[in-house]
């Protein structure tokens, strides 16, 4: 690191970028600097890393055969299923942010009627014959997946959300949960409670937003994952 890194401080940084009146020539070495200086680590600070929640007794005992990142509509069905239809994307990472290629994003989650398609869900003589119920995608060089399903229903003793699990190559590097932002039985699901740090917590919590001109009222929710540093050859 050179003279200026050394001597550079937070403060200087963010006086600096009031400055208008410094000559061009100057201003450009300045930026250079400041730009460089700050990726070494001035302002550089680690993502919040997703927090692990347990998979819960649910996870699919018998995939179904449809195993598509559309759960909406099963196979090559056109009777779509019950409920908010949702688009939920994200991208998977690492700590400092690099997108994780090849990694196997899965989801699962209950039905409008609050019924899991594992064969001991308690009301499974309500499920939704048209909704899937589980579906997985693998990233690209982006670390980018994405989703249709439907916004997620609470059911006795939990505030609606939608199971995750990410691997790469056979793998397990973390297995969490999504939560729709304000929603009030937030504040009293246990599993939710149980992540003790404030930031964990609240990123797992994102907005449901409608789609601007969607005809049938589909919604948009972004999760991105963090999974932390370790490199994920």
């Amino acid at each position: 690191m050179d003279h200026f890194s050394r001597n550079f401080t937070r403060r200087d940084f963010l006086a600096a970028l009031g400055v208008g009146a410094l000559a061009a020539p100057a201003l450009k070495l300045f930026t250079e600097e400041a730009l460089r200086w700050v990726e070494e680590g001035g302002f550089v600070q680690e993502l919040v890393r997703t927090p692990a929640q347990t998979e819960g007794p649910f996870f699919p005992d018998r995939l179904p055969l449809d195993t598509d990142n559309d759960l909406v509509v099963i196979g090559k069905g056109t009777t779509p299923a019950v409920g908010e239809v949702t688009h939920l994307t994200g991208r998977i990472l690492d700590g400092k942010g690099e997108p994780v290629k090849g990694a196997l994003i899965e989801i699962w989650q209950v039905d409008s009627n609050g019924a899991y398609i594992h064969t001991g869900s308690d009301n499974r003589q309500r499920l939704d014959k048209n909704f899937q119920g589980y579906g997985k995608f693998e990233t690209a060089s982006d670390g980018a997946y994405r989703f249709r399903t439907i916004k997620p229903v609470a059911y006795p003793g939990r505030t609606p959300h939608i199971h995750v699990k990410v691997s790469k190559s056979q793998r397990e590097l973390l297995t969490t949960q999504c939560y729709v932002k304000g929603d009030a039985r937030n504040d009293r699901d246990g599993v939710l409670l149980g992540i003790r740090d404030v930031r964990q917590r609240q990123s797992v919590i994102v907005p449901f937003d409608p789609v601007k001109e969607s005809k049938i009222g589909e919604l948009a929710a972004k999760f991105d994952i963090v999974l932390g540093t370790t490199p994920f050859a």
